[in-house]
């Protein structure tokens, strides 16, 4: 028995009505979404951490959230895993025409704009008889950042932007400029509970918002992952402060025991070490 056949067997049993698991029995596409959705980032990090054994698991876990949601399908009549199969090879025969068909693409640069083209071409196929648009199909479950970038990409598609990275810079600029207006204009913010209040925060919400759409576009521009800048600043931020956290505890303190400064000098210290190890 092929490890396929034998996952779909043990999904099916999972969720038999008579012998099955009740847990599995009880979920639906809506519950089992943000475990898959998990998994997917189980698979990112197992990644970045060249982890190849949890690559491995990852991916098998990440595979049986895909046959979970393909039992379910298939108990409600609407597919099943061996037509999920095929819609992917399909797909992908579609899309590589110069590679399953007769086209010539010159460079990656070059399939990338052919694959952009093919997507553009199915989306208007869908919605035949509909107004379309660029933006059709960006999935809004996807993380800020990452939709924000593809939105920005898509827009571009059509022209909707800016001849190099320094107008993005500049259109930051002014955003950040105006952010920090409103901060200016709404000192008091923090304890202001009225109505008038929450709409100053709304403001600058939407302000800073603003400011970080921004921020994608010029990432987008320098050919850099949002998501991927965010997460190993994240992971700097994390080691960083976890040596202040070691220096105070050699000092017999604790960061709530610490003074601002004390904690700033441990911060430099860790990152000039930092960088004498790069």
């Amino acid at each position: 028995m092929s490890g396929i056949q034998r996952l779909l067997d043990i999904m099916a049993r999972l969720r038999d009505p008579q012998h099955g698991c009740p847990w599995d029995l009880q979920q639906s596409f809506k519950t089992i979404a943000p475990y898959t959705v998990e998994e997917a980032y189980e698979v990112a990090d197992a990644i970045e951490r060249d982890d190849l054994s949890s690559l491995r698991d990852e991916l098998g876990d990440l595979l049986f959230q895909v046959v979970f949601h393909a039992q379910m399908a298939k108990e409600q009549g609407a597919f099943d895993f061996d037509a999920v199969c095929n819609a992917i090879c399909d797909k992908m025969e579609r899309r590589h025409p110069h590679v399953f068909g007769d086209a010539l693409v010159a460079d990656a640069e070059a399939q990338t704009v052919a694959w952009e083209e093919q997507k553009r071409r199915e989306r208007a196929q869908k919605r035949a008889g509909e107004q379309a648009s660029v933006l059709d199909d960006v999935p809004i479950g996807l993380p800020a950042l990452t939709r924000a970038n593809k939105l920005g990409k898509r827009a571009a598609q059509v022209g909707f932007e800016w001849s190099d990275v320094h107008g993005a810079i500049e259109k930051l600029d002014e955003e950040i400029a105006e952010f920090k207006a409103e901060v200016r204009s709404n000192a008091c913010l923090q304890t202001d509970t009225t109505t008038e209040g929450q709409r100053q925060h709304e403001r600058l919400a939407a302000e800073l918002g603003d400011v970080l759409f921004c921020v994608v576009n010029v990432c987008r521009y320098l050919k850099i992952d949002p998501e991927l800048a965010l997460k190993r600043t994240n992971a700097s931020f994390e080691r960083r402060f976890r040596y202040v956290e070691r220096g105070l505890a050699r000092q017999g303190k604790t960061p709530q025991e610490a003074t601002l400064e004390e904690m700033d000098k441990l911060w430099d210290e860790g990152k000039a070490q930092e960088r004498r190890q790069s």
